[in-house]
């Protein structure tokens, strides 16, 4: 299944929305490029891998605590040695101490050692668009690398895989603090 123009459009990414992939289909989404990791060139996700997150992220969004916004979101973390981290958003009456649940993954991941990752899926009842992280949360992913892949669904199983970069291009991150 892939997204009308409008869709794109209305969305603001760029690509295919596809149902879950085929071994075909994530083959031919998944995009190389440099990275600090030193095995990037082995990191794509498998298919296998694709279809246990964006099961994943469903399932942690069924934990979500959102009585203010009815928003519930789940992600699912794959770090590089295969591991998947649940997250999800956490709303409180103090609205701005509330978390996302990309933030909760990332911090669950961190708590445990974990600072390499390979993708993140992300699922929300949105049924029009994909969902996307918002700009506080793309900043904490990108504290952890530009080159992984980020799962952006709908509610109907649909997606389209981007990466940190295109989301967040031309961002600040740790090597930028590092003195010449």
């Amino acid at each position: 299944m892939f997204c009308s123009t409008s869709d794109s459009k209305r969305s603001g990414l760029r690509g295919d929305v596809r149902t879950h992939p085929s071994p075909r289909m994530a083959q031919e989404q998944h995009r190389p490029s440099p990275d600090t990791h030193p095995t990037r060139a082995s990191s794509a996700v498998q298919p296998d891998q694709v279809r246990l997150l964006l099961d994943s992220c469903k399932e942690a969004k069924k934990f979500a605590y959102c009585p203010y916004s009815n928003f519930p979101v789940g992600a699912a973390l794959l770090t590089w040695d295969g591991k998947i981290f649940l997250g999800c958003n956490i709303e409180n009456a103090s609205y701005p101490m509330g978390i996302c649940a990309e933030r909760t993954a990332i911090q669950k991941a961190v708590s445990e050692g974990y600072r390499k990752f390979r993708a993140i899926a992300i699922s929300s009842n949105k049924q029009e668009t994909c969902i996307v992280p918002c700009g506080a949360c793309r900043q904490v992913l990108r504290e952890f690398g530009k080159h992984w892949d980020l799962y952006l669904t709908k509610s109907d199983g649909t997606y389209i895989v981007k990466t940190l970069e295109e989301l967040l291009p031309y961002s600040f991150g740790p090597e930028d603090l590092q003195m010449s």
